[in-house]
């Protein structure tokens, strides 16, 4: 159980608003109020913004990396992911208040089903390419994540962990996707 907790830990760790404060902005007051890259990319600029992506994988890596050393089981490795996520979107030092979970869920998986997260990040990256909604690419790539682990044969922790991960990344998107029904998301490029 150290290991899920460690994870959890390690994934509530708020490198979007320690960034971002830096620059004398508080992202869960600016832009889309979520405290996540996207939102630094908007708020603060693109080096911000590429920086917490690439600190919110790490922590996916980092968690998964300690729970294989800790206990070199895939099973407590997955749970260990999924806590990390966990602790990206509710991070007890922010209230509860986090991201959305996909660069740590990145970094998690590539961990855990390289392949999987390759399929899944050719589909995140061909959707924003087409319609220049980040938003929707990593809904698409949520849906594809867990059925690319079950088609390239990972273990059954594996699949359920990227399949329960999604289902949270996508509940946390339900407003961007209300507003891309609508027709309000911000397409990328446009600055909150």
């Amino acid at each position: 159980m150290l290991p899920i907790l460690l994870g959890y830990l390690t994934g509530s760790v708020p490198f979007a608003y320690l960034l971002a404060r830096r620059a004398g902005i508080d992202v869960r007051r600016a832009g889309s109020g979520n405290v996540g890259a996207a939102n630094v990319l908007r708020t603060t600029g693109a080096w911000r913004g590429v920086i917490v992506m690439a600190l919110d994988m790490a922590k996916g890596i980092a968690a998964v990396a300690m729970a294989y050393v800790m206990a070199g089981s895939v099973v407590l490795a997955a749970l260990t992911g999924a806590a990390a996520v966990v602790g990206h979107i509710y991070p007890v030092w922010l209230r509860f208040h986090g991201g959305k979970g996909v660069a740590v869920a990145a970094g998690v998986f590539t961990m855990l089903s390289p392949v999987a997260t390759g399929i899944a990040a050719a589909m995140f990256l061909m959707t924003v390419v087409i319609t220049r909604y980040i938003s929707l690419g990593s809904m698409a790539a949520s849906v594809a994540l867990p059925s690319a682990a079950w088609l390239v044969g990972e273990p059954s922790a594996v699949v359920w962990s990227a399949a329960g991960t999604s289902l949270l990344i996508l509940f946390r998107h339900r407003g961007n996707f209300s507003r891309l029904r609508s027709g309000t998301e911000r397409r990328m490029g446009a600055r909150a």
